[in-house]
Parts: C-alpha cells; structure tokens; sequence
C-alpha cells in the first residue's frame, strides 16, 4: 500500500472578507490559482504530473460557481488536461479534499494530486449559496423546532460547558497574540505567498489584531441575539461576539500531496505523511461538537492517545469550539493552536483545512514534534478529523 505524502503546502495572506479588504478586488479563481502556481514553482512540477486537483470551496455561486476549482486551473496556466472538482463539506472542504487526495495516493488512483480551498467571502457572502434554497421536508419533520445557525450553535456550547463570556474573551485576545507572536518571528513566511492586490503585494494577515484585549472585547455586543431567539432560548445569557468569533475571510491555500516513491523518484523531500483519518456526524441543533467525537474516533482508530499528540489544531470557528474541546479531551492549551487560530488568523471557509494543515505542519518541524492533529467543525453537525506524522 502507498504512502501518502505532504511534499508541501502554502496560502494566501488572509484578507478582511468585506468590501474593501485588500483580497476583496481579486477573483477567487485568481486567488487561488496563485497557490496551484506557487506549488509547481517551488517544487519544479510542470502542471502536466497532476493527476487531479480536488478544491474546497462552501459558497459556490456567482464568482465561486461553474466549478470554481477548475476555473483556478485554467487561471493558473495548468495544461488543460488537467482535471479539477469543487468540494462542498462546509468548514472543512479543503481538509476533506486532502483526505479525498491522500486516499487517492494510498488506494493507487493518483500519484501527485493537489488539495486545496478558496473563499471570498467579500464577494460571495456566506450563506449565498442557500438564497432561494429550502429545507427538505423530512428533515423539517425530524426537527419541527427548527435548526439553527452557527452563532446560535456557539451559544449553546458555551452554555452546556458553562464557558463564561471572560474565559472566551481571554481565549481570543491570547489567539491574536499567538498568532502576531508567529508572524513576528517568521514562523508563517515559508508558507505564505503573496499576493498582488490593486497594484500592491499584500505579504500577511489582515485579521491578525496584535493589540487585542479582554477588555476591549468586553465591550462588544452579542452578535447573534434576536428578539426572536431570545423567545426560543430563555436560558441563553448571549456570550457570542464579533470578537470571540472568527472573522469573514478571502484566502486561498493549497497542498502538494503524493505517493512516497514518486516523491523519492521526482528528488522531492516528503515533509510529512498521512498517519490517520475520519469524519463523523453529530447533532444539528449543537451542530459544533462534531470535533469532539471525531477525536475520539480517530484515536481509537491510530492507536494513538491524546499524550502521543504534539500539537492540535482545532479549528476557531467560535471560541467556544476549541474550549469544549479541550474540556471533553484533557487537552494541554499550549498545545492547542500554539501560533494562533481562525479567531486571529481568519476563516476563509473552503480554504481553512489546508490552510490549517499547513500550519501544523510547519509547527510540528520548528519544534521537532512528530504527530499532530487536525480537526474542524462543519456545518449541519459534522467533523472532520486527520493525524500526520512529520517525517
């Protein structure tokens, strides 16, 4: 059986998603074919050897539409032989396109193939794709209550873990200065690519805020509050902010995944290998919790446990994700998200589970660690879950 290989993986700066953040003027077909160049470039591929390159991307209408994957190719200047598909796992897109990769490589179908992500989420607002759409009749009958979204989600689990509105602030504010510690000392500049942006090379996160404090966050107002939602969650206190929240994103990122031998054959040096893999569903309603259980699943599955880890990168949609985590794990927090995570260095929904690989990744080499995990909550109540053994 092959072994499946992270050669390399790189991104974008993470943009603001709104209009005027400095990626907002580039086309996510653009944004991201800068990422399939910059892996041929830095590896001396010719785009000919790719067998397939499998993209995540969650808002996939108007400028994300007509298979936004295959539009990056073509922008790229790949060879038209080269095929490409869009991958819709909410959240965790890219991470499942890796997984999709890596269970090529290892099942014989793909010698080299590139995982990748993209989302611009200035110019095709989360939740686009859902305008005209309805619920399926049977799941309306399942849940006659209603589902809810994400920043409701959030609530809940804050809620249920009892995690105060103090303790998902000081959690944000240390994200940002992880991440702006990261940035400092040059832990992220071998994997981000800049990009060119209205005459300009934008070189690092816009989202990253190193002044960040617990009490400038305290003066935020809850976000996801209604009249309405009040009426259905009476015991909700609303502790959800803009601030312990991750932001809108643009970024693209994009990871270079093959067989152990063609790596071997091609001279390249293999950084790291797929040790493990699993997704799960889990409740709707709480929708976020799915890490949990996936985690639990994969250890059962790698035969590892949670002291072999490390590093884990738990996806930040809201703090409370990584918090209940590492409640229900026993997790070590310096463990957790050690340069940083999506509060601090943005959510560009398809691209963050490449983006998420490449960082830990990058960690578990400046630190001499040997395996990692990575896992994301995803809409409609599922998660994704993936170890790796740095070589």
């Amino acid at each position: 059986m092959a072994q499946a290989v992270i050669v390399d993986v790189v991104r974008t700066p993470s943009g603001r998603g709104k209009p005027g953040g400095a990626l907002s003027g580039v086309h996510p077909g653009d944004l991201a074919a800068g990422v399939l160049t910059g892996l041929l470039e830095r590896n001396g591929l010719e785009s000919r050897q790719i067998d397939d390159v499998l993209m995540g991307c969650v808002s996939q209408v108007a400028d994300q539409s007509l298979n936004v994957a295959r539009q990056a190719v073509l922008a790229a200047g790949f060879d038209e032989t080269v095929p490409a598909v869009t991958i819709d796992r909410q959240c965790g897109s890219s991470q499942q396109a890796a997984h999709f990769a890596a269970q090529g490589v290892i099942a014989g179908a793909y010698d080299i193939v590139i995982a990748a992500g993209v989302e611009s989420m200035s110019r095709v607002p989360l939740g686009s794709s859902a305008h005209g759409g309805s619920i399926a009749d049977g799941v309306a009958r399942r849940y006659p209550k209603g589902l809810v979204n994400q920043g409701v989600s959030a609530e809940l689990i804050a809620q249920k873990w009892g995690l105060s509105r103090e303790e998902l602030d000081a959690y944000s504010a240390d994200s940002h200065r992880r991440a702006a510690d990261a940035w400092n000392r040059g832990a992220f500049d071998s994997q981000v690519l800049p990009v060119l942006a209205g005459g300009e090379a934008v070189a690092f996160d816009e989202t990253v805020r190193p002044g960040t404090t617990v009490e400038g966050l305290a003066g935020l107002q809850p976000a996801f509050r209604t009249e309405a939602l009040a009426e259905r969650f009476p015991h909700l206190d609303w502790r959800i902010t803009a601030g312990n929240s991750s932001p809108l994103t643009d970024a693209a990122s994009a990871a270079l995944i093959m067989s152990e031998e063609k790596a071997v054959q091609l001279g390249l040096t293999p950084r790291a290998r797929f040790h493990s893999f699993t997704v799960v569903g889990d409740d709707p309603m709480m929708m976020l919790t799915g890490p949990i259980p996936a985690t639990r699943r994969i250890l059962e599955r790698s035969g590892l446990s949670m002291d072999d880890l490390d590093a884990y990168e738990v996806n930040e949609a809201f703090a409370s994700v990584p918090l209940a985590w590492m409640r229900e794990l026993d997790a070590d927090p310096e463990r957790l998200n050690p340069w940083g995570g999506a509060i601090a260095l943005g959510h560009a929904v398809g691209a963050s589970g490449t983006r998420l690989l490449g960082t830990l990744v990058a960690h578990l080499e400046a630190t001499g660690g040997r395996f990692g995990l990575q896992t994301m909550c995803e809409g409609g109540g599922m998660a994704n879950a993936t170890i790796i053994e740095r070589l």
